[in-house]
Formats: structure tokens, sequence, C-alpha cells
């Protein structure tokens, strides 16, 4: 027994540096880029680009949605990965836009970005397309669909509608890729407004309802001691939440 835990322990060891080196060519280069933002280097740490892009199957030539991508720090590796046979699509509200205004000018000027460009829309009409789309992203903000601010400038949102919108956009087959805060088991969507969290097994019921097959899941944002009555921006929490990642398919 003891031989069969020290090979298997060997087994991993080995296993990780060729993980690593199974990394894509294009995902590689899009983080190594040296034209990359400072600050994007540095959030790195925590986001794991390579290894979530990898887990998503970024590929050249693909055409992308990053919706409420606020700054554009995923636009930017993404579109780097797809190369110039691909696209992405930053897509914010107003409140987005205003909120990461100052990161966007500093991203698209002096035209940075070929293979990306950037919208302003209103959720009842995220001019998204038909079957536009072969992946479309929402990284830590599907939540904000259940989250009401008026007085913000926050609206309600019609999340019905806007999973529907999502759907129509991509192409047969396509794919949805939803990374957000983890909220207590059972708490639905309530944990939106208050906490910025939202229940793992309401997204997948939600999403689910709304034409799209969970694919798979990948645990790489996983944090078993997250607090998860505490506001994501409590300084205890922020940047080391519980995070689930899930992997949609057009059905």
């Amino acid at each position: 027994m003891r031989r069969h835990l020290i090979a298997a322990a060997l087994m991993i060891l080995v296993s990780a540096p060729l993980q690593a080196a199974d990394v894509p060519a294009n995902i590689t280069a899009a983080v190594a880029a040296a034209e990359r933002i400072d600050k994007d280097r540095e959030r790195d740490v925590r986001d794991h680009p390579a290894e979530l892009m990898n887990f998503a199957g970024i590929k050249p030539g693909m055409k992308i949605a990053d919706v409420f991508g606020g700054g554009g720090y995923w636009t930017e590796l993404m579109a780097r990965a797809v190369g110039p046979e691909g696209h992405v699509q930053l897509v914010n509200n107003s409140p987005y836009f205003a909120f990461a205004g100052k990161d966007l000018t500093a991203r698209f000027e002096g035209n940075r970005l070929p293979d990306a460009d950037q919208i302003t829309v209103e959720t009842c009409n995220l001019k998204l397309g038909s079957e536009t789309y072969d992946m479309i992203v929402i990284f830590m903000s599907y939540h904000d669909l259940y989250y009401v601010d008026e007085k913000e400038g926050w609206p309600a949102i019609n999340a019905s509608g806007f999973l529907d919108q999502l759907h129509a956009a991509l192409k047969p087959g396509g794919q949805l890729l939803i990374v957000d805060h983890a909220a207590a088991s059972g708490s639905g969507n309530t944990a939106a407004q208050n906490l910025h969290r939202i229940d793992e097994a309401f997204a997948k019921k939600d999403i689910s309802s709304h034409g799209f097959e969970l694919e798979k899941t990948w645990d790489g944002y996983r944090n078993p001691a997250d607090d998860l009555t505490k506001l994501v921006f409590d300084p205890a929490v922020r940047g080391k939440t519980d995070r689930f990642t899930h992997l949609y398919r057009k059905r």
C-alpha cells in the first residue's frame, strides 16, 4: 500500500510540469505579451489567466463577447489569444462603462488592440446579434443580473431576457463561460443584493433553463476557507473569495 501511495505522489509531481507545458502557444504568448499593462500583470497572480483560458479552450480565430467586462482585462488577454483571425467584443452597460472609463481609455488608445473593440449598451438590447459568437464570457458579473441600486444608477435587469439574448448570440454549439463569487448553499439569488455573491446551484438551474447545458467545471478559483457571509469587497476576503467556474454549451 505504501509503495502505491509513493508511486501516486511521484506521478502527481511528474505530471504537474506537463500540465503547464500543455497550455497552447496562443495562450502562453497572450499572457507573456510585452505590451500588456503592469496592473494587469499584477492581477495575473490572482486570476491565473493561462489556466482559465486553457480550461475554456480559447483558440485562434474565435469570436468572443466579454460581457460586463469592465476595464477589459480579459478582453485584452483573449484578443491576443484569438489573434488577427478572431475578434473580441467588450460589452459594458452604462454603469460598468462609467466605472471603468479611465482603464478603457488606456487599454484601447492608439489602436493597442486591433483584434478587439468595445460597445456600451443597455441590457434590454445587448446588440450581440444572432449566432455571432463562438463564446461569451461573464467574469464575476453574472450575479449583477440580480442586483438593483436605482439611486446609484444600476436599474433592475430582466435576467431572463438577458440570458435569452446570450443564447441567441451564440453560434450553434457555442459556449458560455461563467465565473462568479459563491454564496451560501440554498440562498438562491438573494446574496447578490448585499454580498455580490450568488448560489452556485441557483446559477446552474437558472442558466440551464435558458437553453444551456453545463459541459464542465473548473476548481482553480475555489477557496473552502472563504466566509460566505461577507461582502466580496470586505478586506478579509477580497481577492480570496470562493469562486465557481462553469462552461456551458448552447443546446
